[in-house]
């Protein structure tokens, strides 16, 4: 048994086919109780390059994507952590995965919208109005039954001062492309 395999232990990783259905299962639990919208299995894999899950003995504990709204801004959305595992620091590993995912593209900017402002703010991000998130409240938020009582607080972190992200690497879009060398994070540490 490697220590990614120990019992108990969380590792990153790009999400797979398979794991769809828990992904979809841990998303929609959430949203059935209106803490984040619901995800149906063609959505999920349709983005599925852009997603990332933790992964626990043996099954998916949490999940998240990188989505790219424009060349200069990406949103995490959909991050969920199971439960039973909630308060062991996955939530926020799967999200600094994504700022770096983020930051190794050459994205300026990371955002959220979030009912979780605290946990955010931990994360190193900043709250900020809503408005100025323009390309995501015009591509997808317009189409929520949420949008005009929206309760949500959108957050944003800026990843390189724009005077220095002049020569960003094309959009790759894929999770998979990239090295991940995340050390597992052992059931009760981190």
């Amino acid at each position: 048994m490697t220590d990614e395999q120990e019992s108990g232990a969380v590792i990153l990783r790009p999400a797979r086919e398979e794991d769809i259905p828990a992904i979809v299962d841990l998303v929609n639990g959430y949203a059935a109780q209106n803490l984040m919208l619901p995800r149906n299995p063609e959505e999920v894999r349709r983005t599925l390059r852009t997603w990332i899950v933790a992964e626990a003995d043996g099954r998916v504990v949490g999940c998240a994507a990188l989505a790219r709204l424009s060349p200069e801004l990406a949103e995490i959305r959909s991050l969920a952590v199971a439960p039973e595992y909630t308060g062991r620091g996955i939530g926020g590993r799967i999200v600094q995965a994504l700022v770096e995912v983020a930051r190794k593209e050459g994205i300026r900017q990371v955002a959220a919208l979030t009912l979780r402002q605290s946990f955010f703010e931990r994360q190193g991000f900043q709250v900020v109005d809503r408005w100025d998130l323009s390309p995501k409240i015009w591509s997808e938020c317009v189409y929520c039954p949420k949008f005009h009582r929206c309760d949500e607080i959108a957050v944003a972190m800026t990843l390189v001062p724009e005077e220095e992200n002049t020569d960003r690497p094309p959009h790759r879009g894929d999770l998979r492309a990239l090295t991940w060398q995340l050390t597992p994070v052992v059931q009760g540490h981190g």
